[in-house]
């Protein structure tokens, strides 16, 4: 017993901060973030972001991380121990599948992100950057594969290790590492010619750029930043000793992403404006701004290269840490669900993200020609689960905390430690009223948007 408790245990604070914000600094924050800032108002997009993330964004964490270490138990076993209901039940399926199709996809992008890091390593930035370099990468199966594998075994390595020794370790060397990595290129990259229009295009809210897109676009991105309704936080609130606020974890966590985030938008936005002299083309680039507009960017300055080698090893460290969260949270359920060895529920992940990885990979190659929804393989994946399955999960928790478990209930979890709750009054209102019915309007307005019914 004994050691089952230290394997699944974090050390204290300080570990599940920097696991919790290891998870939600990802590709959501570094790469997703500042294209969707760009394309939806920029500074408007952003206060609208952070209003988001301090209220609805706070209140998801706490309610997930206080059912977490209210109960011990993985994602699914927790809606299950608290409700033999079959609503409950899918509760906690959609909250385990959610990862588990996550990981794959997700692996991929990491694996584009080690073909671009070693790429500007041995010199080859301005190759890469020639137009046309991106689509003929990511078509080609075998190298998309081989990076893709890399990224995946690197993810599924730590999670062999444990919780101390693998996940907690990786985020106190790596998190210090990224926040000063995200500095040094945000001040190298604001201080360029042309960068201050970029700027104060991020950062001075200008509400002509206002529309109903920016509030889909930054409540789905908070889902993404904050690791919201992915088991992420469910599985690391298990692993928190009773000792440690809630309250003020979940605050810190919430300052570090929103301030990476923040970090990452200065990073891309003004680098784009000082190369594009701020044409709306170039800022609108969209998912493929990372990938096309950026290395354009680095190659094109002083000692572009270097910047390029720092800026593609700080992704690489942020999208690690998110997959590893994941991960986590898919072998903690196989080991708790099927009373699996660590070792085997950590392979049969492995296994599975190989396979579903492999059909991202292929579907804009080999695969292309072959569409669900108008969608590539990788894009069906990311939809199904940004788009339609946290909202759901997202209402879930809502309903559980409210009808199930009752909220006073969890307020006394998370004052559990002795510490006063502060901010209890807004998570009551919010965790009853407005969550539920965000997390209905993001799921109404994603399948609108899939069926051409509006433009998002």
């Amino acid at each position: 017993m004994k050691k089952e408790k230290e394997r699944h245990l974090f050390s204290g604070r300080l570990g599940f901060v920097l696991a919790s914000a290891g998870a939600s600094v990802g590709l959501g924050n570094i790469w997703r973030f500042p294209y969707l800032a760009a394309q939806y108002g920029g500074g408007v997009f952003l206060l609208i972001y952070i209003i988001l993330a301090v209220s609805f964004g706070y209140t998801m964490i706490v309610a997930e991380t206080a059912i977490g270490r209210m109960t011990r138990k993985s994602p699914l076993e927790a809606f299950e121990s608290l409700s033999k209901k079959p609503i409950y039940r899918f509760g906690g399926w959609i909250t385990v599948l959610i990862p588990l199709l996550i990981v794959p996809y997700y692996s991929v992008i990491g694996g584009w992100v080690v073909k671009y890091l070693a790429a500007f390593v041995v010199g080859e930035g301005q190759t890469i950057a020639e137009d046309g370099q991106f689509g003929a990468f990511i078509g080609s199966a075998d190298q998309t594969l081989v990076c893709f594998i890399v990224f995946a075994l690197l993810t599924v390595g730590v999670i062999y290790l444990g919780v101390q020794k693998g996940i907690e370790r990786i985020s106190k060397c790596i998190m210090p590492v990224l926040v000063v990595l995200a500095v040094i290129i945000c001040v190298y990259v604001c201080t360029r010619p042309g960068a201050v229009e970029g700027i104060k295009y991020f950062l001075i809210p200008n509400f002509a750029n206002f529309s109903y897109k920016t509030v889909v676009g930054a409540l789905t991105q908070m889902f993404y930043s904050l690791s919201i309704a992915m088991g992420i936080l469910i599985t690391f609130g298990s692993y928190m000793k009773k000792d440690i606020s809630i309250e003020k974890s979940t605050t810190q966590v919430e300052i570090f992403d929103t301030a990476i985030a923040v970090l990452a938008g200065l990073m891309i936005i003004p680098a784009v404006f000082a190369y594009s002299g701020g044409k709306q083309a170039a800022v609108n680039g969209g998912p493929s701004l990372m990938f096309v507009t950026i290395p354009k960017v680095f190659t094109s300055m002083a000692g572009g290269t270097v910047i390029g080698v720092l800026f593609f090893a700080l992704v690489l460290f942020a999208a690690l840490t998110s997959s590893i969260a994941l991960t986590e949270c898919v072998v903690f359920t196989m080991e708790e669900r099927f009373k699996w060895s660590r070792v085997k529920a950590t392979t049969i992940t492995g296994l599975i993200i190989l396979a579903l990885g492999t059909l991202s990979c292929l579907g804009y190659g080999p695969l292309a020609d072959f569409k669900i929804l108008g969608m590539q393989m990788l894009d069906l994946f990311d939809f199904l689960t940004n788009s339609v399955m946290m909202p759901i999960a997202a209402f879930m928790t809502c309903l559980l905390v409210v009808r199930v478990i009752g909220v006073g209930k969890v307020i006394l979890e998370v004052e559990d430690n002795g510490m006063p709750f502060r901010r209890k009054k807004l998570f009551s209102f919010m965790i009853r009223w407005v969550c539920p019915i965000f997390a209905i309007i993001i799921l109404i307005a994603a399948i609108a948007g899939a069926f051409g019914l509006i433009h998002i």
